[in-house]
């Protein structure tokens, strides 16, 4: 199936680390962000529908049923017998996907020949050495050809399975709650009579065999994908069923995003012991994150965000009781609330989203697995000491770290931008004050340690720091900064290197203007200082909103103080 997010999510980088995109894009669930290293917990890509063995150390295609999960390293893939013959004679997504993977394998492909009475019998052979009548190597149109013969005829074997009563009433209560926006056909299939010989065949809905049924004969519902996911797709509205915690069996829940609104079933956690990931952001569900949630064995990815949820965040997502959870995103709720627990550093997490809501307390000391963490527009006070504390213990994968909006206090700690993998440092409308202590850069490199540094909107004093000029965008404006810039700053942004500088509304005294015209791709502002601008080009970048500002009154500037 495909993944139904684009935008932040993971990519698996070397030696299987999980790298974080830089943001997510609003609006969009998450269900990509989703990558695992080979050690993750829960992680199940092989099992009773795919034999895996790790024989090819080239990358090939996976083929992961029921998984919207990338691969993180290598395996040559065996398709058995009832992975061939129980497919869905629907055209689904999932069918493009195995036809792909299958004619696009570098390693060789172990295909069974049809099936024989005995069904609990797997006929895995080379397509290159098998012996009888199947032992040739068909060519690639042939080949494709014979996979979608077999997808298609797949039909007749659904008939000899059934799927669980259970399963099967949570989807007929499913099909009750929602429905679709107009201009969405997502129940087009749900709706098809006839045409539909069993709910496994329905959009969005994969099966797999009962693994309490040793028979074989009962399906169990493992991935239920909610909405079509279209760009132009409206989605869908109603509510979301309780009996959807009926469905045990599965691992899979993404709703994409639309105007569900209602409570999340409080009891979800209970019933779905097996769940891997859980997407049900961008609609319009109210209540509280339901407890049950927390603790989850195999929950590696809950997202949660772009709702009206509200209440107490339950703190058992933030500690090391979810043992698998990596992906954490609740932004965008406005009303959840309550604390970060002390014991949060103790968890496993690496992407972390809890901005725009009403999240209240002191900042604890941040978990060392940390890529990604948002705190933005809420209503956390304190000073960062205790965060950054400078004991070694520091995230040092972290990439992107946004506290801004909010109600933090005092210096900032030299420890946020030694962040080794800081690329995005966003701490802006907060109450800082004092110096801004930041080390010197390492080796100068042609990539810049930090892509945007934002400390606008808070009380800084002192200088503009030399090492950051080795930022690609530079915010430093609406403090109480003065002296002059220094000419590594304004060399890098006449070279080109930073794009944006933003220093207006401070006390600056100075700005060396290098020899050379500002580049077309830099904006430069420097209004409203303890200076005569240098250049007209010194404040062509500037926001337009409340007029130019060329310098601040003069006995302002004499005071050191003003509005900063």
């Amino acid at each position: 199936m495909p993944a139904p997010y684009g935008g932040v999510g993971d990519r698996t980088g070397p030696e299987g680390r999980v790298v974080p995109f830089p943001t997510p894009v609003a609006g969009r669930p998450l269900s990509a962000l989703t990558a695992r290293t080979p050690t993750d917990r829960g992680v199940k890509k092989c099992g009773r529908l795919i034999r895996c063995s790790p024989l090819n150390p080239n990358p090939t295609p996976a083929l992961l049923l029921g998984s919207t999960r990338p691969r993180s390293h290598s395996l040559a893939i065996s398709i058995s017998r009832a992975l061939l013959f129980s497919l869905p004679h629907r055209t689904q997504p999932v069918h493009h996907a195995l036809l792909f993977s299958l004619t696009s394998l570098h390693s060789p492909l172990h295909f069974p020949t049809p099936p024989d009475p005995n069904p609990a019998s797997e006929l895995a052979c080379p397509l290159r050495s098998c012996r009888g009548t199947a032992h040739m190597a068909l060519p690639p149109l042939l080949l494709r050809l014979h996979l979608l013969f077999l997808l298609l005829g797949s039909r007749a074997v659904w008939a000899g399975a059934a799927l669980h009563d259970r399963d099967a009433a949570a989807l007929r209560d499913v099909r009750a709650s929602l429905r679709d926006l107009p201009g969405s056909r997502f129940f087009d299939s749900w709706d098809d009579g006839d045409g539909a010989p069993t709910p496994c065949t329905y959009a969005g809905v994969v099966c797999a065999p009962d693994e309490d049924d040793p028979s074989g004969a009962l399906l169990r519902v493992s991935v239920l994908t909610l909405g079509s996911g279209l760009s132009d797709s409206p989605g869908l509205a109603g509510t979301l069923p309780a009996s959807l915690a009926s469905l045990t069996a599965l691992t899979d829940l993404v709703l994409y995003p639309g105007r569900v609104g209602g409570s999340i079933p409080a009891d979800i956690g209970s019933g779905l012991r097996r769940l891997r990931l859980l997407s049900l952001s961008g609609n319009r569900l109210t209540g509280q994150v339901p407890d049950s949630l927390a603790g989850l064995p195999d929950l590696h990815t809950l997202d949660l965000g772009n709702n009206r949820l509200e209440g107490a965040i339950p703190s058992g997502l933030l500690l090391p009781s979810s043992p698998s959870l990596k992906v954490l995103i609740l932004a965008n709720n406005v009303g959840l609330s309550g604390g970060i627990p002390a014991q949060f550093s103790s968890s496993q997490l690496f992407h972390v989203d809890l901005g725009r809501n009403s999240i209240t307390g002191a900042l604890p000391p941040l978990p060392p697995t940390l890529r990604y963490f948002s705190v933005a527009a809420n209503s956390m006070e304190g000073s960062l000491d205790g965060a950054f504390a400078g004991d070694g213990n520091a995230p040092a994968d972290l990439a992107f770290l946004d506290l801004s909006m909010n109600d933090f206090s005092g210096p900032i700690p030299p420890q946020v931008f030694a962040l080794p993998s800081a690329s995005s440092l966003l701490l802006s409308r907060n109450n800082f004050t004092g110096p801004l202590a930041v080390p010197a850069s390492p080796a100068a490199s042609s990539t810049p340690p930090w892509s945007v540094v934002d400390v606008s909107h808070n009380a800084i004093s002192g200088e503009v720091p030399e090492a950051l000029a080795a930022a690609g965008s530079l915010y430093v404006n609406n403090n109480k900064i003065s002296g002059e810039v220094p000419e590594a700053v304004a060399h890098s942004v006449f070279a080109g290197r930073m794009t944006t500088f933003y220093a207006q509304h401070n006390f600056l005294t100075g700005f060396p203007v290098p020899s050379r015209p500002l580049p077309d791709s830099a904006a430069l502002c420097l209004s409203y200082n303890c200076m005569d601008l240098p250049s007209a080009s010194a404040a062509d970048g500037c926001p337009t909103i409340g007029g130019p500002l060329e310098a601040r009154p003069a006995d302002q500037c004499r005071s050191g103080g003003g509005d900063g």
